[in-house]
């Protein structure tokens, strides 16, 4: 249903959502709210988080600002750079449209 990359921006965690359609972009952007993010990675619930829509991309991009700490090098998260979060969250179950699925 959808892709995704994360890495780390200095002490933020950035984390960016695709998927292939217009018709489950819109699912995507109107599902995946920061609120539902942080439900789905409760992680990341103390952070502020900025969501932005790339609707052309048919992506959405989130900053986790402050997870790493100071940063790479400082960061005692097992994860320091932040490059498993984007797979944190693909492993995460939810409820999709059957009109999203691939046909069998």
């Amino acid at each position: 249903m959808a892709g995704a990359r994360s890495g780390d921006k200095g002490g933020n965690a950035n984390l960016g959502v695709w998927t292939t359609t217009g018709e489950r972009y819109a699912w995507l952007a109107g599902h995946l709210t920061v609120g539902r993010l942080k439900d789905l990675l409760p992680e990341l619930a103390a952070y502020r988080v900025d969501r932005y829509e790339l609707p052309n991309l048919n992506a959405l991009n989130f900053v986790v600002h402050g997870l790493l700490g100071r940063g790479v090098a400082a960061s005692a998260r097992p994860d320091p750079q932040a490059k498993a979060l984007g797979e944190e969250l693909r492993a995460r179950q939810v409820e999709l449209p059957a009109s999203l699925l691939p046909p069998d």
